[in-house]
């Protein structure tokens, strides 16, 4: 069992010999099996790198595959999901979804903070924030307590908040805002490197929304994070994120710089995810619906690109030719390619250029 403070001395040693890559998924499938046996994949062999000291946005619409993704960073796949193929590698840890018991627990938490969706549903309504906060001390054996209750003292006080007030305070006497930061503070107390946040905006008003992403900015750069937030809006990973990954049926269908994918999309479904996007500064009627609805497990295609059904640049090989998700490197009109990558038929070219 370790202190509170030498897990922090632990976590800075880490921190100072971070390798490039901090995640890094390859091939992942995970597949949730129906009452009549058939294997449903809710991703499909996903590849996602988060590189260290940035933040990375998981973009797509509900029911795309990103939470579920999300939650492999932590073995955490909800029955009767399973994972049937790849891997997930955690710098300093290994493969994942090859831990169990007691090496598990030392990566929930330890070493990948989670955020969830609904942050007052993850806090007991009959207990303290600070009661909760010792529960959390000792389902994962911290030998000092005292040393923790001023970890979350000070990640509090880092998001703007009175420390000793929130630990005292019920879940109801919170505000929205103040249950997601507190949400934060347990994700990060126990010194994890890696934060996941799965729509940390999406239950907050506009006022509360700006001032938690403002936080989050805030404490990844000076906590030196490595940062994945999951999402459908494209206006939060635009104030945020380094880099982008946008989800679609289970997979990957492109990544990215964020500022090049956003200024310039090559897939057509990141221009429609944009161009749905509206703007509080610009015209609202320009903003233009998807055709269509994303698919659910049962209905994604078998073969063929998975998006050719609400597609505006399909093509005959699209029904029959899954994409591959291959780099290019074309600076097409100053978009720059570094770095990118792209699952679709359609040239970039023509989606730039659209």
């Amino acid at each position: 069992m370790a202190s509170a403070a030498g897990s922090a001395a632990s976590a800075a040693s880490a921190a100072s010999a971070t390798p490039e890559t901090e995640v890094l998924v390859r091939d992942l499938t995970v597949c949730f099996r129906t009452d009549r046996g058939e294997e449903l994949p809710a991703v499909a062999h996903a590849d996602l790198t988060l590189q260290a000291g940035l933040i990375t946005g998981l973009v797509g619409e509900s029911g795309s595959g990103k939470s579920t993704l999300a939650l492999t960073l932590l073995g955490a796949v909800p029955s009767p999901g399973r994972i049937t193929s790849g891997s997930v590698q955690l710098t300093g840890i290994g493969d994942v979804t090859r831990l169990k018991g007691a090496a598990l627990r030392q990566v929930r938490g330890g070493k990948v903070g989670y955020v969830f969706q609904a942050s007052q549903n993850s806090l007991n309504p009959l207990k303290t924030v600070g009661k909760q906060l010792l529960d959390l001390g000792r389902a994962h054996d911290v030998e000092y307590l005292p040393g923790l209750v001023r970890r979350a003292r000070e990640l509090c006080e880092l998001m703007g908040m009175d420390g000793k007030r929130v630990l005292d305070s019920y879940q109801h006497e919170l505000s929205g805002g103040m249950r997601q930061r507190v949400g934060i503070v347990f994700a990060l107390v126990l010194n994890a490197r890696v934060l996941v946040l799965d729509e940390p905006t999406t239950a907050l008003d506009m006022l509360s929304q700006a001032a938690v992403l403002k936080i989050i900015g805030q404490v990844h750069k000076e906590i030196g994070l490595t940062t994945l937030i999951v999402t459908h809006d494209m206006g939060v990973v635009s104030e945020l994120a380094d880099r982008l990954a946008v989800m679609y049926g289970g997979r990957i269908v492109e990544d990215g710089p964020a500022e090049q994918l956003l200024r310039r999309p090559s897939h057509p479904y990141t221009r429609a995810l944009i161009n749905a996007t509206a703007r509080v500064t610009g015209d609202i009627s320009r903003a233009r619906a998807l055709p269509g609805r994303p698919p659910d497990l049962a209905s994604i295609p078998r073969q063929g690109c998975v998006f050719r059904q609400r597609c505006a640049f399909v093509m005959d090989q699209c029904a029959t030719e899954e994409p591959p998700l291959d780099a290019w490197g074309g600076d097409i009109d100053n978009a720059g390619g570094s770095g990118r990558r792209r699952a679709c038929h359609a040239t970039p070219e023509a989606v730039i250029g659209a």
